[in-house]
């Protein structure tokens, strides 16, 4: 289900985003970005991540590998396109029947 709370997604991501996914919702700040392919495709990535690691566990992980990159000094831009599942995300976002043919946990290839 898609949400427009631009409010939300900026302070949740302190800005930085345009949408941000929590299973079962992409929220998003801007209302033509519905008919933005990638950054759609992109999200849906993040859906199926979250639904085979059964939703808490992707956030800690999530969250652990974000942290982990920034205690090793990267800043934040560098630290969040580190997480495996960004990766993942962005590497495949222009594939647009990537998720057709995504092998479960495909995340761990862009483990560093």
């Amino acid at each position: 289900m898609i949400i427009l709370v631009p409010w939300f997604v900026k302070l949740i991501t302190f800005g930085f985003a345009r949408a941000i996914t929590f299973y079962p919702f992409v929220f998003l700040t801007q209302a033509n970005d519905r008919s933005n392919t990638r950054l759609m495709n992109h999200e849906r990535i993040h859906l199926r991540q979250q639904l085979e690691l059964f939703i808490i566990p992707f956030y800690l992980l999530y969250f652990g590998e974000y942290l982990t990159r920034r205690l090793q000094g990267k800043n934040h831009r560098e630290a969040y396109r580190a997480i495996s599942f960004e990766r993942e995300a962005y590497d495949q976002e222009v594939q647009l029947d990537y998720l057709a043919n995504r092998p479960i946990f495909a995340f761990r290839k862009y483990l560093l």
